[in-house]
């Protein structure tokens, strides 16, 4: 079985140690989880390891994110308000599918190592969250609901952190009634309080 696992290479090598990292994950959590156990697993060197990923909080977002559901088309009701609950309720359910102690574990060693801070930037910047929310507000002022808009990074963002702040909060999947509150109380607002400003209404 060892000699088989060693002819391993490229694409098959990668994922036998990112379903091996998220099992580890799942049997022991973030804190207890190490490297050589990873490899162990998936009957593989530290060395391989290291050579892909720079330490278990890079190795551990990499098998998280192979994990997750790819994400959906972006949605369309035929209007901004659905479209943005849509949106909210899909980042609800995959931010559900991540364990609190993962999280807390990579933003922990992220504070401490800023090349972790790094690569979850990194990732930030490629989320499929800010093409969705361009796709969303170009969909609303073709229809007349807004003004062209001008999203910064930050704003297009938000409703990744509006529903994972309020998935720590309260411990539990955000419903989608509460997706509707966060849209309806928080992010609609905001995108009409920047219609009024880039338009200059202010």
């Amino acid at each position: 079985m060892t000699e088989t696992r060693s002819r391993r290479r490229g694409a098959e090598l990668e994922q036998a140690i990112l379903d091996a990292a998220w099992a580890e994950l799942r049997e022991t959590g973030y804190n207890a989880l190490t490297i050589e156990a990873v490899a162990a697993r998936a009957g593989t060197s530290k060395s391989v390891l290291y050579r892909r990923w720079a330490g278990r909080a890079e190795l551990v977002l990499a098998a998280w994110t192979h994990q997750v559901p790819p994400q959906q088309g972006v949605p369309d009701t035929g209007e901004l308000r659905g479209d943005l609950i849509a949106l909210f309720d899909r980042i609800a359910r995959r931010v559900d599918t991540m364990m609190s102690e993962l999280i807390a574990g990579v933003m922990g060693e992220a504070f401490r190592h800023p090349e972790i801070l790094a690569v979850l930037h990194e990732q930030m910047k490629n989320s499929p969250v800010r093409k969705a929310m361009d796709t969303i507000v170009a969909r609303a002022a073709a229809r007349g609901e807004l003004p062209p808009l001008r999203l910064t990074q930050r704003v297009a963002l938000l409703p990744l952190d509006l529903v994972r702040q309020e998935t720590f909060q309260c411990h539990s999947l955000v419903s989608r009634e509460t997706a509707a509150e966060l849209v309806d109380e928080v992010y609609l607002p905001l995108l009409r309080g920047l219609s009024l400003e880039q338009t200059g209404t202010v």
